[in-house]
Formats: structure tokens, sequence, C-alpha cells
């Protein structure tokens, strides 16, 4: 009897022993064919994962795990990382759904100058309430010129340029991982390139990068480029023309010229890359079709103008030059109203229509009467067809170009958004890929993952390697497709079966997980 017993016992143990083994990793992903984010043909393989990291790829058919997932049929990526998101909402929508939805499991905030300030105190808070996905942010050259200068329309005196750099390097030992310009905008607009430079300066010193909404990108497209590629060389800092486009009909087709600047300047040793959407609309505020003249000293200082015939006349000719020059794109019909707090029914419909609305002509002067009301009443956001989708594909295919949203978080249902802020992965897997065949899929999740790894100097992010952390995106390549359109914006994409972030489920089997699994990145 003591025997057997003892024989049961063995025999219990060895079987814990085995219950034990088998739970190897938290999660498996099998049978999935994977890509590893460089430009390389996929594998069929598994992955195995512990904690917030990959541990194991290869065959894991005999392993244990808390949840396995099978993948058959589904592409395994790196997760997204989206160079250009509009994080300003985030306190709000920290659980980043809109994000996260389309693959993404890292962002990049603080683009276009708007960078946030005190930077430390921001991050902290952010660390404290939690978030979805994974994010970083920039310091923006706009929000430290407010903060010293206001919105004046002059160059700095030297205290206020020294007192301006050392807010960069605040934001830089901080944690930023650069600094990035919004020079259409106030108050950047407003600055010399010399300023820029010197700005940019210091945060090549803390090997942060330089993110450029260009001073213009119609008429002057041109122009623009080569200064932030003259900015690039005298500040020795790695550049991104960001959401790089072409606007207005008289410049369309430019992207060649602009492409072809930046192969130049990289053949000359400069790091030069470029981000974009897939979209040929571009969404900002109804006052870039103001010259910037007329707002320097904000919206109080804009109505005293508009007192003074001769300025109101200047304000209302530059205005109409815009709409059949620049984002305008020559119609009224291509201006359409996306968010108009003061006027909600005028949401995804356009100038024209406005303009019909109250029983005026349809005419460039017309809508520039409209415009100058909308401004005063406290500004608009506007959806602006004015780009051609030759450009957008030219600009696509270009080997250091990177798939980056320009999108805002966003809450299902409120307003007329863009629809990059929906559908931007996913439309360029569905649509450029699958569709058109613009890209290959491992030219395009390289440009989504790997590629702005780097350019962050993220090495254990965008790429799927052992020890690397794990933020994957699980999508079947054959449905994946955007949703979102320029009528009906509020739709999510389908496709994307699975998001883990940090090794947690973020999408399982298509369904959000509102876990807040992400973590806030400082700069290497």
């Amino acid at each position: 009897m003591k025997i057997l017993n003892k024989l049961l016992f063995l025999t219990l143990c060895s079987f814990i022993l085995a219950c034990t083994s088998e739970e190897q990793f938290d999660l498996i992903i099998q049978n999935g064919l994977v890509y590893e984010g460089i430009l390389a043909p996929p594998q069929k393989t598994d992955i195995g994962i512990i904690g917030d990291q990959i541990t194991a790829i290869g065959d894991l058919s005999h392993k244990g795990a808390k949840k396995i997932i099978n993948a058959k049929g589904l592409a395994v990526a790196p997760g997204f990382i989206d160079l250009h998101a509009h994080l300003e909402p985030i306190f709000e929508l920290s659980d980043c759904e809109s994000h996260i939805r389309q693959g993404v499991t890292t962002s990049l905030g603080g683009p276009d100058g708007r960078g946030p300030f005190p930077f430390k105190a921001y991050l902290d808070s952010l660390k404290q309430l939690g978030v979805g996905m994974n994010v970083g942010f920039l310091v923006g050259h706009n929000t430290i010129r407010r903060e010293v200068m206001d919105l004046e329309n002059r160059p700095p005196t030297a205290e206020e340029l020294e007192e301006m750099k050392k807010k960069v390097l605040q934001g830089m030992e901080e944690g930023a991982f650069g600094i990035s310009t919004g020079l259409k905008y106030l108050p950047g607009s407003f600055s010399a390139t010399d300023e820029v430079i010197e700005l940019s300066k210091v945060a090549s010193e803390k090997g942060g990068i330089y993110t450029s909404h260009l001073r213009d990108e119609g008429l002057e497209v041109i122009a623009s480029v080569k200064e932030a590629l003259t900015i690039a060389e005298k500040a020795t800092i790695p550049v991104i023309l960001t959401h790089h486009k072409v606007i207005g009909k008289p410049m369309w087709g430019k992207s060649n010229e602009t492409l072809a600047l930046v192969d130049q300047a990289r053949s000359r040793g400069l790091d030069i890359k470029i981000d974009q959407y897939p979209y040929n609309a571009s969404y900002t505020g109804i006052s870039v079709l103001i010259p910037g003249w007329a707002r320097a000293g904000g919206n109080q200082a804009f109505i005293k103008r508009l007192k003074n015939p001769k300025l109101r006349d200047s304000i209302k000719k530059g205005i109409v030059f815009n709409i059949l020059n620049d984002r305008g794109g020559e119609d009224l019909n291509r201006i359409q109203f996306a968010l108009v707090e003061w006027m909600p029914e005028l949401e995804g419909k356009t100038l024209k229509y406005w303009c019909e609305q109250r029983g005026l002509p349809p005419t460039p002067e017309q809508g520039a009467e409209l415009v100058i009301e909308a401004q005063v009443k406290g500004g608009a956001s506007c959806i602006f067809h004015a780009m051609d989708e030759s450009d957008v594909v030219n600009i696509m295919k270009h080997p250091q170009t990177m798939i980056a949203s320009d999108g805002r978080l966003v809450q299902l249902g409120k307003g007329h958004p863009h629809p990059r802020w929906y559908g931007t992965f996913p439309r360029v897997l569905g649509q450029y890929v699958r569709e058109l065949g613009i890209l290959s899929l491992s030219e395009a999740i390289y440009k989504m993952t790997a590629l702005p790894a780097a350019t962050l100097g993220l090495t254990d992010r965008g790429r799927i390697g052992i020890g690397n952390k794990a933020d994957l995106t699980l999508f079947n390549p054959e449905t994946i497709q955007d949703k979102a359109t320029f009528e009906v914006p509020h739709q999510y994409s389908e496709g994307i079966e699975y998001v883990v972030i940090n090794g947690k489920l973020a999408i399982d089997q298509g369904a959000f997980r509102p876990i807040k699994a992400g973590q806030v990145l400082l700069k290497p």
C-alpha cells in the first residue's frame, strides 16, 4: 500500500509539473504569416510572448500558453507606428480606440509646432492617467514661441531667442524625441529660417529629430522644401517633411521636383525622410486661407484690422488668391466644413453650399466674405480637396516615405472629421497594396514599422524579434480596408483582428478592449 501511495504521489507530481511546463508563455501566436518589419519575405512561424516581450520565434506547436491565437490566414506584423498624430484630446480619449483600431500601437504627438509644454508635467499626468497605446512627443516651436513672444510678428530679441533655446533644451532633457515646426501656422510663420536653425541645433545636440509642416505646400512648396533641407544641413539634424503633399492646381505634378530635392540632399549625406497620409485632401483650420500677417496678435487683432477698409480689402484679396491657387483648389465645393462649433449644421457641407444657403453666388469673392465671417465667429476646421492623386502615389512610392495619419484622436460620432482619423493604415494595406499594387505588403509594413522606429531611435519596437517589445498587429490581407469616407467619416476599418500592445491584447478577434496597455515613451 505504501509503495502504491508513493507511486500515486509521484504520478500526481509529474502531472502537475507537466501542466506547469505546458504554460511556458503568456501568449502564443500560431500559424501566422510573419512579416518581420524589414524589406524581406514573410515566413510562416509562431511567436511566443512572456510579459511585454517576444521571447521565442519558431515552431511552438508543442508549447503551452495562457492564451493561444490561431493566426492562420492572417498577416502578423509589428505594431504600426504613427509618426504624426494629433493626441491633444488624449486626456479625454486616453483609451486611444480610434488609433488602435487601425493597428497602431505607438504614436508620436506634438506635430506642426504644437508640442506640449511644460513637457515633464504633461508626461507625468499622462503616466498617471494611463494610455491605450504607446505615446511619445515632440517639443513644439509654435508652442514655445507663443510662450515667449505671444503672437507678435517680428524676430526675437537675443534674450527671447535664448529663452526659447532653454525651453527646447528643457523639453529634450525631459524626454522629447525632437522638435516640430508649423511654419504655415501662427506664430511659426513669423519666424525666419535662422531662428528655426538655432532652436533645431539644441534638439540636435540631444540626438533629436526635426519634423516640419513646411512654410508652404502650394505655390512655394519647392522653396519650402529647400528651407527644410537648409535647416537639416545647418543644424545637423535629421529632418522629416511631415504630411508631405503638393497643394493647389497650379502645383499638381510638382512632387517629382520635391522628391528629387530629397534625393539630392540624401546623396550629400543629409538625413531626410518623409511621412504621408494616403488621401488627396488635407485638414486644417479655415484660417489657412487668410494671410498670416492679418492674424498677427490673435483674433481680436484680426477683427480690428477688418475695420480698416484698405486692410480689409487686402485681406479679402489674399483669401481669394488662396481659394484660386492654394487650399481652395479653385472651387468653393472643394472646401468642406468639418468642425463648426458656432453652426454645427454646416459640418460636412461645403463653402459653396453655405454661399447658396445665404442666397449668394458661389464666387471666390463671396466665398472670401464667408471665410472672414467664419474666422470672426471663432474659426472652423475644414477638409480641403486640393491635391492630385498622382502626387499622392508618387510620394508614397518614395523609399524614404513613411505612413502617418496626421489624424486626431476622435470620439465616434463627434463632428465631421477627415477619414484619415479612422482609416489611414488599413487604407494603405487595402487600397494601395491589395487593390492598386502601388506597394508590396512588405514595403507597406516596412513604411509603417521598422522605418519609423529607426527614425525615432526605438531599437526594441517596429520589428519582430526575440527580446523586442510585444507590439503586434494581426490583420487579414484579403479583407483589410478603410471604411471612413469624406461623406460618412465615423466608421472603423475592417480586417484588423488582433492588436497586441506590450504583450496585452487591445483588440481580440476584432473587439476593442480598453485596457490601457500603452506606455509613455521618452527618447532613448
